[in-house]
């Protein structure tokens, strides 16, 4: 044990006191650093820039990293919720809230019962005839059928016969397509006949219900011989024909009388023109008498002075 002890003691002797010697130390200080490495680390002094941070900085908390990432994270997310519209974005927040909290989603769907398409809305509150009563307290409803309204023909209408033997007729006025057509009009007014001859005009009081009211109207229909049948199959329709003009005896008699009294009135005026004409050329005639008697007596009257003169001479 004691030879141990002694070995062990010359070892700490040897190598300083417990440090270890290398080949590329200095002699002198045995296991420090070299000359390069402290030219190295003066230059790097030098070179380093004030806002420059040092080389071994220390490692950043968990706290500071996981806010980090939470920052990065939103950002993503939020751009994730820009690119979406307003209904995939409800979705996900559906879906999200379902994942979460729990339940089903068909808990939040909306009910599609109630929804209403524009035809739906123009259909509620179409009329057949607008009076000024019904433009009263307009909604947007109304206001909307009421646009519809104006943008039909009222003119004829289209008539369908199909209930023709229980005395049931539907009517509705002409839209854009069949006035370009000339359905109803130059074709049959039947919305199941195409016919083009013989075509009769009707007046009809069509008698109708509509919102809960009772009413009436006259409206004029174009139709066939076969479709003229039907529309007269329980009472005979007014028809519609064009009325010649007839000249009675007693306009007959008037305006001959006019007439007359108008011719009489046209000669009193002609012989007052003709008498004023005569007048007129009575007096140039006279003014142009005037005018050659002045010059004969002037003429005269120079002779008279000429005699009269050598007779004095002659005295």
């Amino acid at each position: 044990m004691s030879g141990m002890d002694q070995t062990a003691l010359d070892l700490v002797k040897v190598h300083g006191g417990g440090g270890y010697d290398s080949d590329f130390s200095d002699d002198d200080g045995g296991g420090g650093q070299s000359k390069n490495g402290e030219n190295r680390a003066a230059k790097d002094e030098l070179l380093q820039k004030p806002f420059q941070k040092g080389k071994h900085t220390k490692v950043a908390h968990k706290n500071v990293a996981a806010h980090e990432w939470d920052r990065e994270e939103a950002r993503n997310r939020r751009q994730h919720l820009i690119s979406m519209n307003a209904f995939e974005r409800h979705k996900k927040f559906v879906s999200d809230y379902v994942l979460y909290y729990g339940g089903k989603i068909e808990e939040f769907r909306r009910s599609t019962s109630k929804d209403k398409t524009d035809l739906d809305v123009v259909r509620e509150n179409h009329r057949f005839l607008w009076r000024e009563e019904d433009e009263e307290d307009m909604t947007w409803e109304k206001e909307l059928a009421k646009k519809y309204y104006d943008k039909l023909f009222k003119e004829y209408c289209i008539a369908d016969l199909s209930r023709y033997k229980e005395n049931k007729f539907g009517f509705r006025w002409r839209v854009e397509n069949e006035v370009i057509s000339g359905k109803g009009q130059f074709l049959c007014g039947n919305k199941r006949c195409e016919n083009k001859e013989g075509l009769k005009s009707w007046e009809v009081n069509f008698a109708y219900v509509e919102q809960g009211e009772k009413r009436n109207a006259l409206v004029k229909l174009r139709l066939c011989p076969e479709c003229s049948f039907k529309l007269n199959y329980h009472h005979k329709r007014k028809e519609v024909t064009v009325k010649k003009r007839r000249r009675s005896k007693e306009n007959v008699d008037k305006s001959l009388s006019k007439t007359s009294k108008s011719s009489r009135k046209h000669k009193r005026k002609d012989k007052r023109k003709h008498k004023k004409r005569r007048k007129g050329k009575c007096i140039f005639i006279a003014n142009q008498a005037s005018k050659h008697l002045g010059k004969a007596f002037h003429c005269l009257y120079m002779l008279h002075f000429v005699v009269f003169l050598r007779w004095c001479f002659v005295l």
